[in-house]
């Protein structure tokens, strides 16, 4: 249900020097090359982007579609909840799996033919959702794990090849097309809530009905990749020196290493809190697709408080009061991520930054998969609500580690954010000569 945005990790590329003006010591001066056209003005580019988002988007809008009655629909085939946990934890730990060789994968494989694997796997993990059989839905947990990996891998390591390589577009033009696709993502996430919950309720279609609606959505999508696409590969990567390099960078930075810590108490609160809000709130009687809207406005607030900010410098059950803190950690979580993709650009160095990722993400997934192994060894409403105790206890330790963080940093040039446009210091006005 939740994820970063896919540019979180995009580091910013420098700006080649032949951009920069000429500095000669002639006289008359020679006159400066005219000015780059802005992307908008740019048809080229324009074209660019929109073949890209065909692609993308009905991608996001697959997956956000499955958020809001997965557990339902488990819980539909009347498996018990610690089955239930069992089939979460078998997504999770495939996405760990696969997550650490998707990059290799895709390099080797190709970008565009991952991209259509995705569309594949993800459409066989759809159709499994009709079998009641528990094996069989559990493969589909895996395929789903297979599915993630490549939708936040290959996308953008395509898009970045074709842009950079292939059309030689100006290397800021990246950020303004994942923005604008971080936007667009906001915008689906919050719909797909209402769209589910119409085909599920209104209809009458049931649990299953939105995973059915999401299978067009995948096969459109890789039908764009395979006729508007070209292919492309990456540079072949050992596995192992990728994550030995990780580990060193990770080992020998105290910054990393207090980022990877946040990183995984606090998104291994939100893996737990993806499995444990529908049985809290559908006793009920919630609208699921609703609520899950709810969340993702949430989230999309939260991200958008964080922008702002930076562009300036349990006793008696009550659903009500559920709902509204369940709010809150989805506005934490709109201001996370881009918090957090912030950091790791600025604190993970570029060439080892998929080798730590690979480190931050082991963790992560673990505490979230021991999380739900240990959930029901209580009754349900006393197992909920010490795991959401435990949930609170993992949040302060990345508190405090925030604040290690905090002060350990607090005077680095390098985590500063830029200054506002006709803001920069005196110095930064003076060509070096």
């Amino acid at each position: 249900m939740i994820s970063p945005a896919p540019c979180s990790s995009l580091p910013t590329p420098p700006v080649p020097s032949s951009w920069l003006p000429a500095w000669r010591w002639s006289w008359p001066p020679a006159a400066p090359a005219p000015p780059a056209a802005p992307h908008h003005a740019n048809p080229a580019f324009r074209r660019f982007q929109r073949g890209y988002y065909r692609v993308y988007l009905p991608a996001l809008a697959a997956d956000w579609l499955q958020g809001p009655y997965l557990y339902k629909l488990y819980q539909h085939y009347r498996f018990l909840e610690g089955q239930i946990a069992i089939l979460y934890v078998c997504g999770f730990a495939s996405s760990v799996l696969f997550g650490l060789v998707s990059s290799s994968l895709v390099d080797r494989l190709g970008r565009k033919k991952s991209c259509v694997l995705f569309s594949l796997t993800y459409s066989i993990c759809c159709l499994v959702k009709l079998s009641r059989d528990y094996l069989v839905l559990a493969v589909g947990r895996v395929l789903g794990g297979l599915s993630t990996a490549l939708l936040f891998s290959a996308f953008e390591a395509w898009y970045v090849h074709e842009h950079v390589e292939r059309y030689d577009f100006p290397t800021e033009w990246i950020a303004v097309t994942f923005s604008r696709a971080a936007f667009w993502n906001n915008i689906i996430a919050v719909g797909a809530g209402g769209v589910a919950d119409f085909f599920a309720e209104w209809l009458g279609l049931g649990p299953v009905a939105p995973f059915m609606v999401s299978i067009p959505l995948l096969v459109l999508s890789g039908v764009f990749a395979v006729k508007n696409w070209d292919e492309n590969y990456g540079k072949k990567r050992a596995f192992s020196k990728t994550c030995s390099d990780g580990l060193k960078c990770l080992l020998s930075d105290r910054r990393v290493l207090l980022l990877g810590t946040i990183q995984a108490l606090f998104e291994s609160v939100i893996y737990i809190f993806i499995f444990l809000w529908t049985p809290v709130l559908d006793p009920h009687g919630a609208p699921l697709g609703i609520v899950f809207s709810g969340f993702m406005a949430a989230s999309t607030l939260g991200s958008s408080l964080y922008h702002l900010a930076v562009s300036k410098s349990p006793g008696q059950e009550s659903p009500a009061e559920s709902f509204l803190a369940f709010l809150l950690i989805e506005l934490s979580c709109g201001l996370y991520f881009p918090a957090m993709g912030f950091l790791r650009r600025k604190v993970v160095p570029e060439k080892d930054r998929l080798g730590v990722m690979n480190w931050f993400r082991l963790p992560l997934n673990l505490l979230a998969c021991l999380g739900l192994l240990v959930l029901h060894d209580s009754d349900r409403q006393t197992g909920t609500r010490s795991m959401f105790g435990v949930c609170a206890a993992v949040a302060l330790l990345a508190l405090l580690a925030v604040g290690r963080l905090f002060a350990l940093s607090r005077h680095d040039a390098e985590l500063r954010l830029p200054a506002p446009p006709g803001q920069a210091d005196a110095t930064d006005a003076v060509p070096e000569l």
